[in-house]
């Protein structure tokens, strides 16, 4: 088992020459950072000017790491991986927004998605963000103790009700329902919120998950805080256990207000977090399902010797892995063929509104040590495998 993530026939099996060249020729330039952020300015400059740059942008990075421009738009791709073993989280990935009627809209999308998961046993998940239901600021706020106004809290309101509205959906139709974690000074306010929605909807089983960032140094107490909760009240549990999307912005923030970072004091503090946390959830499943989100082959291997130890089952419902569309298919692909349960996030959307997703991705791929250098490694042994026959 030790060297399954190497298998690059399994791994490509879907992709064409072609396909796996742009891959290629992708990862290569995400491999530059100076590229990335030239890059990165430029797409920037081209959409706020409305320059026609949508074409090139959909036939390079947009079909390489999303879904499509909606949720029908997908379909054909998450048939396609389901032929494979691996299954799919429609992902609305339109971010930054700050008005009612598009909070009103990516709870429409969310509800969309919660239907098409229900007809279908590919999409075994749905996911939303807290910061598509509501104003960040109002999170914020609110995690900081602080006294809404009267017009705030109205709008309080109808953010707990579209998280209701979705929750209750999920529920209703026994779809697992994902909550990404976003910063950590709006996160407390969210946690709240996500908690009191497990309370309603996880009396059975786990349907509403939250998410846990590892690179936190507090979130492994946090795990256990709710844990104990859980068990005195008597709900389960459901967390999607990540390492962190927001690093740089947390330190830069932590510097400029004088705080203490909540960021783990190194790599592999944060790796030894994330482990300890996907071990305590392994060990208390009767209360828990993990979705373990990660692109780290070395904790792949980890939690699959866990399974194989503790004698679960490798498709026990209540244990998935996950990765982005895109990215680490030597994973997803090959643990799939080991029959271990696995979901790629499949971001969708105009192609205009998921360009800030697209930027951060290809901002944390040039941040990752040696991500970036793998892809490339792998798509290169495939390319030469397939030359070879």
């Amino acid at each position: 088992m030790d060297k399954i993530f190497n298998n690059t026939q399994i791994a490509f099996a879907l992709k064409s020459d072609t396909e796996l060249d742009r891959a290629y020729f992708l990862f290569k330039m995400i491999s530059n950072q100076p590229l990335v952020r030239i890059g990165t300015a430029v797409t920037n400059f081209a959409i706020k000017a409305h320059l026609p740059v949508e074409g090139l942008i959909r036939a390079t990075v947009f079909d390489h790491f999303c879904g499509g421009i909606n949720e029908v738009d997908c379909l054909s791709v998450v048939d396609k991986m389901a032929t494979k073993g691996v299954s799919s989280v429609l992902d609305y990935s339109v971010e930054g927004k700050e008005e009612e009627e598009q909070f009103d809209a990516a709870l429409e999308m969310t509800m969309k998605t919660i239907d098409f998961a229900a007809e279908k046993k590919a999409i075994p998940f749905a996911v939303f963000k807290p910061t598509g239901f509501g104003r960040f600021e109002l999170y914020v706020k609110l995690g900081e103790g602080k006294t809404l106004s009267e017009s705030e809290q109205k709008e309080w309101n109808r953010v707990v009700e579209r998280f209701e509205t979705v929750c209750k959906e999920a529920h209703k139709k026994n779809v697992a329902l994902l909550i990404d974690g976003e910063e950590s000074w709006m996160q407390d306010a969210a946690d709240d919120l996500v908690t009191e929605m497990m309370r309603k909807y996880n009396k059975e089983k786990a349907i509403v998950f939250n998410t846990l960032q590892m690179y936190r140094h507090d979130r492994l107490a946090y795990l256990k805080k709710v844990h104990d909760v859980a068990e005195a009240e008597g709900f389960f549990i459901g967390m999607k256990i990540v390492r962190g999307a927001y690093m740089e912005k947390e330190n830069k923030r932590a510097e400029e207000k004088g705080y203490p970072t909540p960021i783990c004091v190194s790599k592999e503090a944060t790796d030894i977090n994330y482990d300890a946390a996907v071990d305590y959830m392994l060990q208390h499943l009767d209360r828990m399902s993990i979705f373990v989100g990660t692109h780290n082959e070395t904790s792949s291997y980890k939690v699959m010797n866990r399974i194989s130890e503790w004698n679960l089952d490798r498709n026990d419902n209540r244990i998935w892995f996950g990765q982005l569309y895109g990215m680490s298919d030597n994973i997803s692909y090959n643990l799939a063929a080991y029959n271990y349960n696995v979901a790629k996030y499949l971001p969708f959307g105009p192609v205009r509104d998921v360009m800030p997703y697209l930027i951060r991705r290809a901002e944390e791929n040039t941040s990752v040590a040696g991500q970036t250098n793998r892809e490339l490694e792998l798509i290169k042994a495939e390319r030469n495998r397939r030359k070879g026959k």
